[in-house]
């Protein structure tokens, strides 16, 4: 039981990386958007093509006329719910390891 719960421990801070890795790269994008960076640059079209897919459903949630602040808004909103959910889902799988962790060591004890 222990053992599961280390392995989930490892789990929810791997959960954790990514949430953060993968809202780094639609701020990214973002900033890239509103200063206007050269699209033709690979880092810049690369972070720009992998947050576009990332984004897709919140693409055209708000239409502000201005595509900056379309942008800003819209990939905004994605990066929010991308961290909320994604530290909710590690902050589940990280409590269930602790608890078999526990179970593990009274066990352990009795």
């Amino acid at each position: 039981m222990a053992a599961v719960g280390i392995a989930l421990g490892l789990l929810a801070r791997i959960v954790r990386i990514l949430t953060w890795i993968l809202v780094a790269i639609i701020v990214l994008a973002i900033v890239f958007a509103v200063l206007e960076a050269n699209r033709h640059n690979v880092i810049v079209s690369t972070v720009g093509d992998v947050a576009k897919s990332l984004v897709g459903p919140f693409d055209r949630l708000f239409t502000p006329p201005d595509p900056k602040v379309r942008i800003a808004v819209n990939w905004g909103v994605a990066a929010l719910v991308y961290l909320l959910v994604g530290l909710l889902i590690a902050s589940l799988i990280a409590r269930a390891g602790a608890m078999l962790r526990l179970r593990g060591d009274r066990r352990d004890d009795a």
